[in-house]
């Protein structure tokens, strides 16, 4: 069931298209600040006890539990402590196989061979196809809302669902974002600067004329986006700290974490997340950077490594970070193009204000497209979607798009 009216408002439409999240949002996880980076040595043992600790906190053992395995470092060690701890549980493991894009069930296959657990791929075609469900569990406008399909199938298998979420943040996983950031700034970068390096490393988040997109009902600035970012940056750690404490108080605590809680709740399941515990989280921030991200050779994630190779897993997984995702352009091909034709040429987020029609004329049937603008069209549909779900709620989440 929908919620009463929503009445949009400028900081959501304009945070949520140019940083895929918005702030305002209440989170389910603790935000960090400087004072969190301690810089210090880690101990691989006590980050062991505070993975097995969580799962301590389990008090009933799951006759099963469902896995998200993508096949990449996190889901593999989620699934080897969930086999550790948990002997006696069945462990029911989901990969999805998208259309036209890379197929990583395979990798993940070889996994689930090698722990003796079932293995369960989801085909989809569509991605967008069942976007109105999705999104009005989510309560927001957002696009890419892969877990519906995990949690749906999930539900179907098991009570728990477990994942590896927050490996990418708190270990430092988003080399290739790293690698961008330390190459725009210098030792002498103001935060401003820094800020908009920053941005520049999340291209796929924004587009060149991005204050284009907007209506006037949005009064869209880069200045009030740049003020949300502006904290972590103006301060004395180390650039690449920096970067940390950007990611985890971003899509983490405001997209990645929202939405996989109200998905698992909607299907009724319980969230096992080994790797973001709040004890772990305290104790991995102060760690010093030097043991997450090896900038010489472009790795992260290193303790995690350190881990799997304490157990000879590091066969299992490769250096490219892996993880559920569907490759944009094929899916604009599709069915983005057509879908965001039907339901963007009488747009109401256009006709109330949010959205500039010539900027959407401009773009919507340009050949070859920039992934960019894609994504973009991709996240104004979302937004057109959940308007007509929420705001003028002339259609219902049964809404298939296909």
């Amino acid at each position: 069931m929908l919620s009463p009216k929503i009445t949009p408002n400028n900081s959501l439409v304009n945070n949520i298209l140019t940083l895929r999240y918005d702030p305002s949002q209440k989170s389910i996880l603790p935000r960090i600040n400087p004072n969190n980076f301690k810089n210090t040595t880690p101990s691989l043992d006590q980050i062991e006890y505070l993975i097995e600790k969580s799962l301590k906190k389990i008090k009933n053992k799951p006759p099963k539990i469902a896995i998200a395995l993508s096949g990449g470092i996190d889901s593999t060690l989620a699934l080897f402590f969930l086999k550790k701890f948990f002997p006696d549980s069945k462990i029911e493991a989901i990969s999805i196989k998208f259309a036209n894009s890379i197929d990583e069930s395979q990798t993940a296959g070889e996994i689930t061979k090698y722990f003796d657990v079932n293995h369960h791929i989801i085909h989809v075609d569509n991605y967008l196809e069942e976007l109105p469900r999705a999104i009005s569990i989510v309560k927001m406008p957002f696009w890419d809302l892969h877990w519906y399909y995990v949690a749906k199938k999930a539900r179907t298998l098991a009570k728990y669902i477990a994942t590896g979420d927050g490996g990418d943040e708190i270990f430092g996983g988003y080399t290739f974002r790293y690698k961008k950031f330390l190459s725009l700034v210098k030792p002498d970068s103001k935060p401003l600067q820094k800020v908009k390096a920053y941005i520049e490393c999340h291209e796929r988040d924004s587009v060149p004329d991005q204050l284009e997109l907007f209506g006037t009902r949005s009064t869209f600035s880069w200045e009030d986006i740049y003020n949300i970012l502006l904290p972590y940056f103006d301060n004395s750690l180390p650039s690449i700290d920096q970067v940390f404490l950007a990611d985890y108080n971003g899509k983490l605590l405001y997209n990645f974490s929202l939405v996989s809680k109200r998905l698992n709740d909607s299907f009724k399941l319980s969230t096992i997340t080994p790797l973001i515990s709040k004890e772990l989280m305290s104790y991995t921030m102060e760690v010093s950077h030097s043991f997450k991200y090896d900038e010489k050779n472009d790795l992260g994630k290193l303790l995690l490594r350190k881990l799997l190779s304490k157990y000879n897993l590091n066969h299992l997984v490769s250096n490219q970070k892996l993880g559920f995702s569907v490759n944009t352009m094929n899916l604009w091909e599709s069915h983005g193009h057509r879908l965001s034709n039907e339901y963007l040429r009488d747009s109401r987020v256009v006709s109330d204000g949010w959205i500039n029609q010539k900027w959407v004329s401009k773009y919507l049937d340009k050949e070859n497209l920039n992934v960019r603008y894609v994504n973009k069209f991709l996240g104004i549909l979302a937004l057109e979607l959940w308007y007509r779900l929420f705001v003028t709620k002339e259609i219902k989440p049964t809404l298939r798009l296909n």
